[in-house]
């Protein structure tokens, strides 16, 4: 059995969705989206079967998906997604940003999963398709984004423990607005103790939702104390940085930026990828490596640390203030937002909206 990925391409069929929403329900939503908290009017979906490959590739409505209570993933977890965002650009066009990395990192996770792997054209088409047909739900102001999420599900009917021989891909689309809405905030983080993110040689280096899934009882803790995210250490020794429940770390360090090494149980984030080229860019040093939390609580005592700040695709750029755990506490909760990570944010979003020059050919069309 192979699952690698065809170089075929498909031909999307489309059925429009014949009850859209209104104007006027659009451009309420608009006004204050939140965050996956509203869906547009249409969704891509491509099936594939063992022996036949990707087929039926089609624009559909936006709707419930019909699944079996046998169906693999409800059972087994075999599922993979990514995120990503379109930008409206001032003179209307719209745009994502890096979007071949998503693709292969998509195929990376697939693998992992024992998932079909999606040609990186089918991946880049089904998001100018959803696109297309719903670009008036791109935002308008300069913060907002259309957020696009592909994800790949094991849909068939059969209870062995074996990799499912039908699976569909699915990519829908939800508007968002700033992520902070009133100014960027540094935030304290809860250091988990007493659970780990994902082990050598799991599935940490994937996206997938059970990491998430896991993520969410200490994020809860998190919570409990005051925290908004939470810091995950290595699984083996429980002294280095891993990642927090869904973002990268960096840590400034004079003209140095470290981040901790993708050793397979890290996910190797495109917010977390740009982020070292931009540095770089600037001059500055980089060092992927192992980062200890004490590396960290003595470099922010000793002021050797001057900024630190985590990434994603949701927020971008998030100032890190403070550090809180069981015994443990370092940093400040009412320090600013640092220079280094404040500019990067300025820099990497205004490439991202057309504001900036896209120095690395990082900005894909979409509506064209």
């Amino acid at each position: 059995m192979t699952l690698s990925a065809e170089a075929s391409p498909l031909t999307f069929n489309h059925e429009l969705n014949p009850n859209p929403a209104s104007d006027l329900e659009r451009e309420s939503v608009l006004a204050n989206p939140g965050f996956g908290l509203h869906f547009t009017d249409h969704m891509v979906a491509i099936d594939w079967d063992l022996g036949v490959g990707w087929h039926d590739a089609r624009l559909q409505p936006y709707g419930p998906l019909q699944v079996d209570p046998a169906s693999a993933v409800l059972h087994y977890g075999q599922e993979i997604f990514e995120g990503l965002k379109a930008y409206r650009h001032d003179d209307g066009s719209i745009w994502t940003f890096r979007p071949e990395k998503n693709a292969e990192r998509l195929q990376r996770s697939a693998r992992r999963l024992a998932l079909p792997e999606l040609p990186v054209d089918a991946f880049l088409e089904s998001l100018k398709q959803i696109v297309r047909a719903d670009k008036a739900w791109v935002p308008t102001d300069a913060d907002g984004s259309l957020y696009l999420r592909p994800f790949m599900i094991a849909n068939e009917t059969f209870l062995g423990v074996r990799a499912a021989h039908r699976v569909a891909y699915y990519v829908i689309a939800s508007p968002a607005g700033p992520y902070f809405s009133g100014g960027v905030k540094p935030v304290s983080i809860w250091l988990s103790t007493e659970y780990s993110r994902a082990g050598r040689g799991g599935t940490g280096a994937a996206k997938c939702g059970g990491n998430y899934a896991a993520s969410l009882l200490p994020q809860e803790e998190a919570a409990a104390n005051g925290c908004s995210q939470v810091l995950f250490l290595d699984a083996e020794t429980g002294t280095h940085v891993d990642e927090l429940g869904g973002m990268n770390v960096f840590f400034v360090m004079g003209d140095r930026l470290v981040t901790p090494a993708t050793s397979g149980s890290i996910l190797e984030g495109v917010t977390r990828d740009s982020i070292l080229q931009l540095a770089r860019d600037r001059g500055m040093t980089v060092e992927e490596r192992d980062f200890t939390l004490e590396e960290w609580r003595d470099g922010v005592e000793s002021g050797t640390i001057s900024e630190t700040f985590a990434c994603g695709t949701a927020a971008v750029i998030t100032p890190i203030a403070q550090v809180k755990g069981h015994d443990v506490l370092f940093g400040d909760a009412d320090a600013p937002a640092g220079e280094v990570t404040l500019s990067l944010r300025q820099e990497l979003t205004d490439i991202q909206h057309g504001r900036a020059e896209d120095r690395h050919g990082w900005l894909y069309r979409l509506d064209a």
